[in-house]
């Protein structure tokens, strides 16, 4: 199930944040992740999560809806590859005749063949403190 959280959810949104990013961004110090960065990268977002039959959360997404960007999509290691993602993005206003765009850490390869698998293309390159990224996009089918 996708839903809004509730503030009783809060807590474990970030520590999904933390557990994923320490076990996924193996090239950074894991001491630079703190549980409280979840509170202040979200500021202004919308958040979706992602809820098992059993209440299990399983993972969230969040969007700065003003630039349509998907700022993250966050899935517990032992829930991927089960369909959550794209359930999530299912969850985007008028998903997919929207164009949304996000960034994706270079080394992050299972992310990225994820978001190709969604429609997502490369359009466009950086750098930031985990190291470089693609910018991606996802263009509505006309």
């Amino acid at each position: 199930m996708i839903r809004s959280p509730e503030q009783a959810d809060l807590e474990e949104l970030a520590n999904i944040y933390l557990a994923v990013r320490r076990e996924t961004f193996t090239w950074v110090n894991p001491l630079t992740f703190r549980h409280e960065d979840f509170f202040a990268h979200t500021q202004g977002e919308l958040v979706w999560l992602a809820e098992m039959a059993d209440g299990e959360i399983a993972g969230f997404m969040t969007l700065w809806s003003p630039d349509d960007f998907i700022h993250m999509l966050y899935i517990r290691n032992a829930c991927q590859g089960q369909g959550i993602g794209t359930a999530l993005l299912t969850a985007l206003p008028d998903w997919p005749n929207r164009k949304y765009r996000l960034k994706c850490l270079d080394r992050n390869e299972r992310a990225k063949a994820f978001y190709r698998a969604q429609g997502f293309v490369v359009t466009g390159a950086g750098a930031s403190a985990e190291g470089d990224y693609e910018e991606m996009t996802f263009f509505p089918v006309e």
